[in-house]
């Protein structure tokens, strides 16, 4: 997380005139990002933490490329696609958040014009540009009259390139739990967290495959098997998501979910359609009069 690139993104950002939308998605990115504006989480993430559809998102940073605050660039594990990994323009960042900063205060603006001056907004040069920075909006919190207590003579150290990697793997852990809450509450069982209930969740969400699609294969074992008293037994996180058999799963899960979520009954997949219309053919002939609906 980059405490440095979400004080930009809130100083710059929204008196930039961008949408709120957007503002929160630039936000959501600055914290999954390192201080070189690095990141890459999935849309359905931000989507999720920010209380939009994924439509919206992906709309959103679509636009926020093409005005060059960000730029993506897809990325493959094996044959699947995985999350975009996102660069913000972080010269284009510290640029507008100088900028507003010296609107504010006229006794900053030269210090803000000199050092927004080095930077070219159209380069994504992060790292040169962090180098010699005299204002850290994170530690001003966007208010001109708190005064930085950082030496602008003083270069800050380097960060390292692998600085958002802790954040990735939060991610994978936060998902795999919330996978195994939905196994629990799907078929009443008490799989506690820990290693061996999260290994092949995490191991799975770590290969590229996203939490909707384990929650998919968790729904449709559980429609198949549930009823089963022999094979409701497999239905636990070391069966389901096993690196052999998930893709299996996954792939006859997806099937069940275009043909409208089926329910099992006497071993068959019958549509829901099919199941309600059924009750058509009741003989309501056999009904005591004062009973009938």
């Amino acid at each position: 997380m980059s405490t440095k690139l979400t004080g930009y993104v809130w100083d710059a950002c929204a008196a930039s005139g961008m949408k709120l939308s957007s503002v929160a998605i630039m936000a959501r990115l600055a914290d999954f990002s390192n201080d070189e504006g690095i990141s890459w989480p999935s849309i359905g993430t931000i989507a999720r933490q920010i209380g939009a559809g994924e439509s919206t998102v992906r709309t959103a940073i679509a636009q926020l490329e093409k005005d060059n605050w960000l730029s993506r660039k897809q990325r493959r594990q094996g044959n699947r696609n995985a999350s975009n990994v996102y660069q913000l323009n972080v010269a284009k960042l510290q640029a507008a958040a100088f900028s507003h900063l010296s609107d504010s205060d006229p006794s900053n603006s030269d210090a803000s014009k000199s050092d927004a001056s080095k930077s070219d907004p159209s380069k994504f040069e992060a790292s040169k540009n962090s180098a010699g920075v005299s204002f850290d909006p994170s530690e001003s919190g966007g208010d001109p009259s708190v005064k930085s207590t950082t030496d602008p003579q003083v270069k800050p150290k380097p960060s390292c390139q692998v600085a958002g990697q802790p954040d990735r793997e939060v991610l994978i852990t936060d998902q795999a739990k919330q996978v195994l809450t939905h196994l629990n509450q799907k078929t009443g069982s008490r799989y506690q967290v820990c290693k061996s209930s999260l290994e092949n969740i995490r191991a799975r969400l770590g290969e590229g495959f996203t939490r909707e699609e384990l929650v998919l294969v968790v729904d449709y074992s559980t429609a198949k098997w549930g009823e089963d008293l022999k094979m409701a037994e497999y239905l636990r996180p070391s069966t389901l998501f096993q690196p052999s058999k998930f893709p299996a799963y996954l792939q006859s899960a997806t099937k069940w979910e275009s043909a409208g979520r089926p329910v099992r009954e006497n071993g068959q997949w019958v549509s829901t359609m099919v199941a309600r219309s059924s009750y058509d053919n009741v003989d309501y002939s056999q009904i005591p009069e004062g009973f009938r609906g």
